[in-house]
């Protein structure tokens, strides 16, 4: 409501609408302050309105002949009137001391007698009004030409010549194009009366129709442009009479190619001549053309098409056809319709202040597609720093001073003509300031940043107004030297910074800053002189590279010195690449052309050149593409396939030679074949390009043929594929339908199979291709299967007993499936031990089944070549040892991929023992099968081969990226997204750009690398309230794919977020920092405290509760029942010599823990081998990435080790580890939490030994240690677990294991819920023999406190451990006892021995 009542006060200020004009303008670069229509309006201020000019009536192109008067039309509306002036090919022209030309009172050019000749053209050429009003600008109209006949000339004349009656004639008159018009016909010294049957063509021809005796006589064209008539010579047309014979039909004239501009007429002539005489029809594209119902449409005399007031929809191909009965001929030509230019925006007036830059739009269509130029007043505009092109058309100005005033003309120009539209342009006073205190000037203006193309300045508000909130602020910059003064708004109340983008490097500019409240305008800063930074002086990129093919091998690209060579050029460095690939090669040239030799033939190759100086390398040249030559195929078509259709006729199929081996358009291919019988009768038929199959008709019956094909390019024949055989049929089969339903079925259930047997149908004279034969129980269509024609029966295998299954029987062919035949039969129960009779069926007419169908492929092998190609190889058992296929057998390939689900088979046929699948996505799985057709015989598909393709860059970047900012940490933002559709491989990683400029370039933006496929990341300590700008990009193991669209985000204002960065206290020097956040679980700053008194404490609790749990497990072993130690003993045989490392009893060694501190304190960085943890593994950031080994957790104990896991803030692996490349430190933090849950820090295991003895004996398993973690919790309490700790570093560590050897898988567990037991290291569950375990960072876990010395209460005594394992009744005898705790004892100095280390 506040905003309201202040808008509504300022609106009651009257110049408050110039104020918000102001503004507007300046936000918006190139926004005009106003546009067409009424000016604002200000009292006190005098407001300028636009003035209508513009023009009436403009000068068009204008044909005249020598001698006679030409009148050029101009007239053009102001108010005032203006002066006309008159512009010839771009010179004014002098109309005061001209007596020829004459200036009309309405501004029209008379030009009277026009002067012309061979060598004297004064009066021919561009002409252009110009009207000027004084004091409000200038305007040009559109060009005119001014086009003089010249003398007439024929180019070709009339010949004697006859024509039979009723047939058609021509005579030819061509004289030079402007003289067309003055062309008349005499006959017999009479002027021709013209008519439908005689007609001239645009070019002067004459064309009788429909010849009579009339038409008879001396005939002779005429040219009269002014001067005296010229004649051409007088020939005779003789008219015979009309016979019987016929004659050959011919074209008298036929159609030429036409080009003509929408809304005029145009004649496309063909007249033809024969006996019989011929009718004229004309097709366009293809479509027969109806003259009769169409108005634009007339067929004039003798078949010449007439095609009045042209559109766009009329360009095409148009053909001529003549018919006279006994055959037919035809022409085509091609009409081309062009448009002259046309404004679909035209500029606006606008209003504007000094210093904003505008932007004059011009949107233009045409055909060819008009070029723009732009006019002020009258005087042509040159680009320069503040006039520029922009989006093609558009005039920006830029900095705008009192002299930009005026009219602004686009101008669009093609070969058909030219147009021209205007606006005006009103510089504005800036207002009085209204009654009230003006701003001083802002205060401490500086440059913050400076680069070499952009400057940040910032600066403090006006002293008269130390809050500021309400002023608006404008930069105003120029060069130094220059009066053109530009200026920069902020973009919004209070903001006190601004980003001047687009400057010139090494280039000194002056700025100063003026403050804005709702009176207007304060005071000037003083002017602050900066220089951008200097760009390294390297050289420009080399101009005019070209390049071109001199063979099918080679490539010569040739170039020039750059213009800023920045000194001497001391070599050049051509780079090319073929097109599809990313592998980019290099050759170093000294001179200014270089030949590549050794290229693919007909391959499409990128060349820039990169020039080098001292500095090193300069700027690239663009990619220029050239394609080398084309040559003849080096490799014959693939996949010939043949199928004989008939007796008669048998259809070849193709595919064209693998895309390497083309080298050039395939224009066809050439098909040659012969009988087997007689090799040198060959015969040839050739096919296009793009034809794959071709039937190959009038062929012998039942006679064998050899086949092969070879493609052709435009340089020739390459070689042919080796020769194929098919054998024609002996009979005609009806194939058009499909075949009727077989004549019987009969079915004989077993126990696992049924033996199914049928006949043929009963009309032969259908062709069989096969038999169908589905089955399932209750349905028939759970399983299909097909078999060869010849086949009569079939014994369906691996089926249920005592199951009832619905058989069905359908023969096929080519069309389809025909009628199916059902029968049903159940399967014999397994005690049925009939036996299994041969099943013959009594058909004289069926013949003998083929007891040897064809055998499926074996052996499918498919072999990645690339990201989209696989060959797939294969062997054929039916061929013999060598494999060579010497019948006409050819096999079918078929594959697909299962994502998703319902993608379809695509299927190719081959006719070697190998295929190129090509076209396949990449990193994707395909599955491959293969079967081998011989006549009408085929196999089944073979067992399937699979192959994953290589990975290709990602294609498409990653998506819906967002940026938030993270609650109570407002410099920190967490950038999220998803990942690209078309990753094209496994992501690796991907990298996160940003930047304050979205202009810049792509090196000067910040990285942020991302390890892994995580799609979130978080980018700390940015500046606040500042606009930043995201872009991501992915990568794979292939390389980075595309970036991203840049994604806008500003941070939010300082707000108070006390408490967040509280200084931990002082730990001494040796302290350092650990890799989890400083909050507690719970978010609370963490109280500082004494650290001897938490130690204290700390080791006091630690000691009562050692001693209470070693009282608790003494009184609960005691209580062990006899029964219970016969448990405990079968348990220990069954483990064998290992009996005592797995049992529940097992002892703990004695100083196992006197020296960890030292190991948990010491820093990882100190080993030879950097850690592989830290450098490879990102740091687990929740629970989740803590991935349990073991699903059978106790959700009791789960829950308590969650409460130690702290919330780990993913600020200090970003700002730690991914930007400053530390390593963190393997510490040991402590938690508030009671002592009897501290906290031990082992070593990271590869493999954790899985004891299964103790689960014999015990009720009670802990999940714990079966996670990833890197912390174990363990205390006294776990004193008298269930297994031996076991200790292990990674092998690249040199710390060696020293880990007790892992107990053999025991015999089946058995259960006693009455023993008791507390774990010391969490155990595997049951059943879990060794598990892998995942190895995660040391000391990441976040901790409320920083890390702190440990004290860890020291073990029982030797004798002390010896009593408890007495007090529980433990079946060890006393010399095992020394003999394993002296092991251990020899363990544990090794250990710290290391440690020591």
């Amino acid at each position: 409501m506040a905003a309201e009542r202040g808008a509504r006060r300022l609106l009651s200020t009257s110049s408050f609408w110039l104020y918000c004009l102001l503004l507007l303008g300046r936000r918006t670069p190139g926004a005009a302050a106003a546009r067409s229509g009424s000016a604002p309006q200000s009292p006190g201020a005098s407001i300028r309105t636009f003035t209508p000019f513009y023009f009436l009536v403009e000068p068009v192109d204008t044909l005249s002949v020598r001698g006679s008067s030409v009148i050029l039309n101009c007239s053009a509306y102001s108010e005032p009137s203006p002066k006309i002036e008159w512009k010839k090919d771009g010179t004014f022209l002098n109309l005061a001391s001209d007596d020829r030309r004459q200036l009309l009172p309405d501004g029209s050019l008379f030009i009277s007698n026009v002067v012309h000749s061979k060598h004297n053209k004064p009066d021919e050429g561009y002409y252009q009004c110009v009207a000027t009003v004084e004091s409000l600008g200038t305007i040009v109209s559109r060009t005119a030409k001014l086009t003089v006949a010249g003398l007439p000339r024929f180019t070709s004349q009339p010949e004697p010549s006859s024509v039979y009656a009723g047939n058609s004639a021509i005579l030819n008159c061509e004289v030079n194009a402007d003289l067309v018009p003055f062309v008349r016909w005499e006959q017999n010294r009479h002027p021709l009366l013209l008519d439908d049957r005689v007609i001239k063509l645009p070019s002067g021809m004459l064309v009788i129709s429909n010849a009579t005796e009339g038409d008879g006589g001396l005939y002779r064209c005429i040219v009269e442009s002014g001067g005296p008539p010229k004649y051409s010579d007088e020939v005779e047309l003789k008219v015979l009479p009309d016979t019987e014979v016929t004659s050959d039909l011919v074209f008298l004239k036929q159609p030429s190619p036409l080009v003509r501009v929408i809304g005029q007429d145009v004649v496309l002539p063909c007249v033809a001549s024969g006996l019989p005489t011929p009718t004229i029809k004309w097709m366009k594209n293809e479509e027969a053309l109806d003259t009769e119902s169409s108005e634009r449409l007339v067929l004039l005399a003798g078949g010449s098409l007439e095609i009045s007031d042209v559109t766009e929809d009329d360009a095409g191909t148009y053909f001529c056809i003549a018919d006279n009965g006994n055959e037919t001929i035809e022409a085509q030509a091609e009409l081309t319709v062009q448009a002259q230019p046309e404004f679909l925006k035209q500029p606006t007036n606008i209003y504007a202040h000094e210093s904003m830059d505008i932007v004059f739009e011009c949107e233009v269509t045409g055909k060819p597609t008009p070029t723009v130029k732009w006019v002020k007043n009258g005087d042509m505009v040159i680009p320069s720093d503040y006039f520029k092109i922009v989006k093609e058309h558009n005039l920006q100005v830029l900095g705008l001073v009192k002299s930009d005033e005026g009219f602004y003309q686009c101008i669009a120009e093609n070969d058909v003509g030219n147009a021209q539209a205007g606006a005006q342009l009103i510089i504005l006073e800036h207002a009085p300031a209204t009654t009230g205190p003006l701003p001083s000037a802002p205060r401490d203006v500086v440059a913050s940043l400076v680069s070499t193309r952009f400057i940040k300045l910032t600066w403090r508000t006006p002293a008269s107004d130390p809050h500021g909130d309400n002023l608006t602020y404008s930069v105003f910059y120029t060069k130094e030297g220059i009066a053109r003064e530009r200026v920069e708004n902020t973009s919004r109340p209070g903001e006190m910074q601004v980003t001047i983008q687009n400057l010139m490097p090494a280039t000194v500019y002056v700025f100063r800053v003026m403050a804005q409240n709702k009176h207007g305008s304060g005071e000037s800063s003083a002017p602050l002189r900066v220089e951008t930074q200097p760009e390294v002086q390297l050289p420009g990129p080399a101009p005019n590279i070209r390049a071109y093919a001199t063979s099918p091998t080679s490539i010569t690209v040739t170039w020039e010195t750059p213009v800023s060579g920045n000194g001497e050029i001391q070599n050049y460095k051509l780079y090319y690449m073929e097109k599809g690939t990313d592998k980019e090669q290099d050759v170093d040239v000294s001179s200014h052309s270089f030949t590549i030799n050794g290229l693919k033939k007909y391959t499409e190759y990128s060349f820039r050149v990169v020039a080098y100086n001292k500095h090193g390398p300069g700027v690239s040249t663009q990619d220029v593409a050239v394609r080398t030559l084309s040559d003849v195929p080096s490799a014959a078509p693939q996949n010939l396939s043949l199928e004989v259709r008939n007796s008669k006729s048998i259809m070849i199929h193709w595919q064209p030679p693998a895309p390497a081996t083309q080298n050039g358009q395939i224009t066809g291919y050439k098909i040659r074949y012969r009988k087997a019988s007689r090799k040198s009768d060959v015969t040839e038929t050739l096919v296009s390009g793009t034809q794959l199959s071709q039937l190959i008709e009038g062929l012998d019956r039942g006679t064998e043929y050899n086949f092969r094909v070879a493609a052709l390019t435009i340089n020739g024949t390459g070689p042919a594929t080796d020769w194929l055989s098919a054998e024609t049929f002996e009979s005609d089969l009806d194939e058009t339908r499909v075949p009727e339903v077989p004549s019987s079925l009969h079915v004989r259930p077993l126990v696992t199979s049924i033996v199914v047997s049928w006949t043929p149908p009963e009309n032969q004279n259908i062709v069989v291709r096969g038999y169908a034969i589905g089955y399932g129980i209750g349905s028939p269509h759970a399983q299909t299967i097909k078999v060869d024609y010849k086949q009569r029966y079939y014994t369906i295998e691996n089926l249920d007993p005592s199951s009832h299954y619905v058989i069905t029987l359908k023969a096929f062919n080519n069309v389809g499936e025909g009628i199916p035949l059902y029968e049903s039969a159940v399967t014999r129960p397994h005690t049925d031990t009939s036996e299994v009779d041969l099943f013959v069926i009594n058909a004289p007419y069926t013949p003998v089944p083929d007891p040897t169908p064809m055998m499926p492929p074996v052996g499918v092998q498919a072999s990645i070549l690339s990201h989209d190609t696989i060959r797939i190889t294969w062997a054929d058992n039916s061929l013999p040892k060598h494999q060579k296929i010497t019948d006409s057998r050819y096999y079918t390939v078929r594959w697909k991929t299962n994502i998703p689900a319902n993608t379809k088979y695509k299927n190719a046929n081959a006719t070697t023992l190998s295929y190129l699948v090509t076209g396949l996505k990449p990193n994707t799985l395909y599955e491959f099968s293969v079967m081998v057709t011989k006549g009408r015989r085929s196999s089944t598909w073979s067992m399937t081969a699979h192959g994953t393709t290589f990975e290709l860059v990602p294609t498409s970047p990653p998506k819906d990226v967002t940026v938030v900012s993270k609650e109570g940490k407002p410099k920190t933002i967490i950038v999220n997204w998803q990942p690209p559709s078309e990753a094209n491989g496994k992501i690796t990683g991907y990298i996160i750009y940003y930047s304050t400029d979205v202009n810049a370039e792509i090196h000067d933006w910040v990285i942020e690398p991302v390890v892994g496929n995580r799609l979130t990341h978080q980018i700390q300590e940015l500046t606040l309230d500042t606009p930043y700008y995201f872009k991501i990009q992915a990568r794979n193991s292939k390389g980075m794919g595309p970036m991203s669209e840049a994604v806008q985000f500003r941070t939010p204002k300082a707000s108070g977020s006390g408490g967040k960065g509280s200084r931990l206290p002082d730990l001494g020097s040796d302290y350092k920092p650990p890799m989890s956040g400083s909050n507690s679980p719970h978010g609370s700053p963490t109280s500082p405290l004494d650290s001897n008194m938490l130690l204290v404490i700390i080791v006091s609790v630690g000691v009562i509760t050692i001693v209470v749990v070693v009282i608790i497990a003494v009184f609960c072993t005691r209580r062990t029942t006899s029964h219970q130690k016969k448990k405990r003993a079968a348990c220990k045989s069954v483990n064998g010599s290992h009996k005592y490392k797995g049992n529940s009893k097992d002892v703990k060694p004695p100083d196992l823990w006197i020296h960890h501190e030292r190991l948990e304190l010491k820093p990882i960085d100190k080993s030879p081998d950097p850690n592989p943890i830290m450098t490879d593994t990102p740091i687990p950031r929740n629970s989740q990435d803590i991935t349990p080994v073991d699903n059978s957790m106790d959700s009791n104990i789960h829950q308590r080790r969650n409460s130690y896991r702290g919330h780990e803030s993913e600020d200090s692996m970003s700002t730690l580890a991914g930007r400053r490349g530390m390593r963190p430190k393997m510490m040991m933090p402590f938690d508030s939490q009671p002592p009897q849950q501290s906290v031990r820090n082992t070593p990271s295991t590869d493999t954790m030994p899985a004891s299964s003895s103790q689960t014999c004996c015990t009720d009670h398993q802990d999940p714990e240690g079966a996670t990833s973690s890197s912390y174990l919790a363990s205390s006294q309490e776990e004193d008298s677990g269930q297994s031996l700790p076991t200790a292990h570093v990674r092998p690249s560590h040199p710390l060696k294991s020293f880990a007790v050897p892992a107990v053999p898988p025991p015999g089946p567990p058995t259960y006693d819920p009455a023993l008791p037991s507390t774990p010391l290291l969490s155990q595997q569950a049951l059943n879990h023999h060794i598990h892998s375990v995942k190895t995660a960072s040391i000391g990441t876990l976040g901790r409320s406190r920083p890390p702190m010395p440990v004290v860890v209460p020291s073990a029982p005594e030797v004798q002390e451990t010896t009593r408890m394992l007495e007090d529980s009744e433990s079946s060890y005898e006393p010399d095992e006892l020394t003999k394993e705790m002296a092991h251990l004892e020899g363990l544990m100095k090794d250990l710290n021995a290391i440690t020591t280390a």
